[in-house]
């Protein structure tokens, strides 16, 4: 059991920079309320659903994180700061990281009974802050939910999922090969391909605009001076110059 601990926080440790020991990992709100929710799960699984919910409750209270007492939970969730929520029919794999203010919440039943109304999470999975997942749906394994997206619909292996309604990067899987990507949201790398597409867009808007003017002025109009003589894409060229 200690043997099992320890690895728990060592994974928790590989995940964050901030603890400078695995004591200072023990004092987070994540650790104890996976904690309180073995135990309650435990209970729960005997039937025992009031001492369930007190545990629950407890844990809430102190953590200010609310996993049901039926939630499945893999090995080695860590969840970052708090302030989550997870329903009772979700299930989270191995190795999952969840930042704060994630929601795993549920479709409400039309004909009243109960069932799967919660995401599975599989392993390695990565949510962002803020983000909501709801419904019974399953989010594939090595998948990132960037922050604040909201996601109704099955996510396949590797993808990113970004805004709101969420949508794909579009980026390769395979382009993917580092093994955490800190709130599930790369930085570094485009995963907007459209940003040059709008940048286009602004220009032919100004050429617009000018064209306009100058017939109200009664002027000829030279195409290319309303967005400069380098062409549609010189401001855009610029702006990465200036990068």
């Amino acid at each position: 059991m200690f043997d099992r601990l320890v690895a728990y926080l060592d994974s928790v440790r590989a995940r964050d920079p901030a603890p400078r020991s695995r004591a200072e990992i023990l004092l987070y709100p994540g650790v104890w309320a996976l904690a309180f929710h073995r135990i309650a799960h435990w209970l729960f699984g005997g039937q025992l659903y009031f001492l369930a919910r007190l545990v629950n409750h407890l844990s809430r209270w102190l953590t200010a994180i609310d996993i049901h007492p039926g939630a499945k939970i893999g090995r080695n969730l860590f969840i970052d700061h708090g302030f989550t929520v997870i329903g009772e029919t979700a299930e989270i794999g191995d190795n999952v990281t969840i930042y704060q203010c994630v929601t795993l919440g549920g479709t409400n039943p039309t004909n009243g009974q109960g069932g799967k109304r919660h995401p599975t999470l599989e392993d390695d999975v990565i949510i962002g802050s803020g983000a909501q997942i709801i419904g019974p749906i399953t989010i594939g394994k090595r998948a990132r939910v960037g922050a604040n997206a909201v996601v109704t619909d099955d996510v396949p292996e590797g993808a990113t999922m970004i805004g709101l309604k969420a949508r794909s990067t579009l980026v390769p899987a395979e382009t993917w090969l580092r093994e955490f990507i800190p709130y599930g949201t790369p930085c570094d790398e485009p995963c907007e391909p459209a940003v040059e597409r709008v940048q286009q867009l602004e220009d032919q808007v100004a050429m617009l605009r000018a064209e306009i003017e100058a017939l109200k002025q009664g002027a000829p109009f030279a195409p290319m001076a309303a967005v400069g003589s380098e062409g549609p894409d010189a401001s855009s060229r610029k702006r990465s110059a200036k990068r």
